[in-house]
């Protein structure tokens, strides 16, 4: 194989300003670099995100997306199962994997001098899918096993799962979850996942993050040397369903092993890129965010009503859900404390946030972004999730600024068009000794 030259970074990126990010492309098979310079501690994050989550599944095969990641701990043909935890582990670090509707992440937080360790063992990995058919079916019951005890028998996961499908509809990607359906996930073959790593565990699809205290032309010098030879795979492109309007509220009530009542409300929101995204989750914050928000201050601590709410709007890419959580107290009623709740949702779509209100609550989000952003992981994690969610590894500095420049007139015009107008779903959870 004839020598490849290294490809160029581009002009560097303003990362918050102390920082710069370098970026580029391996011309080979299309793998997208970043890698960000940061010497205040001596180590190194390396995070290998992949676009490919559950969205990417097929009705009947939910839930691979998930058991992939697992089955990429079980060893390949280079290092058997075991060996890739004891070598982190060995050289003082830890790893771990994480997968989402639009993304699957996998990341090694080691200190900066086995950068090269790190690199040998996903290279390997992203190679080959070494898993026998004894192993696939035991990491299977283990996923098996895992939804059991996330959603079968846990109420705010079975709640959760089906309020998704009633806002989007169980036959578009965002309304199936992603652990997968149950039959789904027991119907799954080796087959099947080798299939779908081939098809998306390739070059093209992946962006490699380094974040820490390394430099970034011996970064590229490596990571070029390790990924050259990974040939790229193309993939047809999605033909997403298309999300017609909720034209009327869905209801369902769904009886749970659960000592008091509880009531679950959704609303399709904006996708995470947009800035009306911003906006709702300051003003869910204005409502639910610590134990001075509207919602907590009413109806936990004034009213006795229930003994937990929270609001939350997930960051999805193309759309997202927003959601309320009222867990009512023993001999409380779910009806009056959401009517409650209704009438706060319809003041702040109304009157608005006070100055003083938002501007705590700003500062409340941007000390917990600044926090989050403190280690060389968080900023990793920031420059993929921007990388594959919205096209720019720096979005996180600009979803600060939109935070920041968020007006009363931002939520009041927000809260109205996506919490007051629309219809909602709502799943009203009923005690039961059993399950219906």
């Amino acid at each position: 194989m004839a020598r490849s030259s290294l490809p160029a970074f581009a002009p560097p990126l303003s990362f918050g300003g102390a920082l710069q990010l370098h970026a580029t492309t391996l011309p080979e098979n299309g793998l997208r670099l970043f890698v960000l310079p940061d010497q205040s501690a001596p180590v190194v994050s390396y995070q290998t995100w992949l676009k490919v989550g559950s969205r990417d599944e097929s009705p009947g095969k939910t839930g691979i997306s998930h058991l992939l990641e697992h089955l990429m701990f079980l060893g390949t043909k280079r290092h058997p199962l075991g060996e890739f935890d004891r070598l982190i582990e060995l050289a003082g670090g830890e790893n771990n994997a994480s997968t989402w509707t639009d993304w699957t992440q996998y990341h090694e937080n080691v200190p900066a001098s086995e950068l090269d360790l790190v690199i040998a063992l996903e290279v390997d990995r992203l190679e080959t899918l070494g898993v026998s058919e004894a192993k696939f079916q035991s990491e299977r019951d283990v996923v098996v096993s895992e939804r059991r005890d996330r959603v079968e028998d846990d109420v705010d996961g079975a709640a959760s799962e089906l309020l998704f499908a009633m806002a989007f509809g169980r036959r578009h990607p965002y309304g199936w979850p992603t652990l997968g359906w149950m039959r789904d996930i027991q119907g799954l073959t080796r087959a099947d996942a080798r299939a779908y790593f081939r098809q998306h565990y390739a070059p093209n699809h992946a962006a490699i993050v380094v974040a820490g205290a390394v430099e970034p032309g011996e970064v590229l010098r490596r990571v070029h040397r390790a990924y050259r030879r990974l040939p790229p795979r193309f993939r047809p492109e999605a033909a997403w369903p298309s999300l017609g309007p909720m034209k009327k509220e869905q209801r369902r009530t769904l009886r749970f092993r659960t000592p008091t009542p509880k009531v679950l409300c959704g609303w399709r929101g904006p996708g995470y890129a947009e800035r009306d995204h911003a906006v709702l989750f300051l003003a869910l914050q204005i409502l639910t965010g610590g134990r001075s928000s509207r919602l907590y201050r009413s109806l936990v601590r004034e009213r006795e009503l229930v003994q937990d709410v929270r609001m939350s709007v997930v960051p999805f890419e193309w759309a997202s859900l927003a959601d309320l959580w009222l867990s009512a107290r023993e001999g409380k009623s779910t009806e009056e404390a959401l009517r409650l709740a209704d009438r706060e949702l319809h003041a702040l779509a109304t009157k608005g946030p006070s100055e003083a209100e938002l501007e705590k609550v700003k500062n409340r989000v941007e000390l917990g972004f600044l926090g989050g952003m403190e280690t060389a992981a968080g900023k990793a994690e920031q420059i993929g999730l921007g990388a594959l969610v919205t096209g720019d590894p720096c979005h996180a500095f600009v979803r600060l600024d939109e935070l920041r420049a968020v007006s009363a007139a931002d939520v009041r015009r927000v809260v109205r068009a996506y919490l007051v107008d629309p219809p909602r779903a709502r799943i009203d959870v009923q005690p039961s000794r059993g399950r219906a």
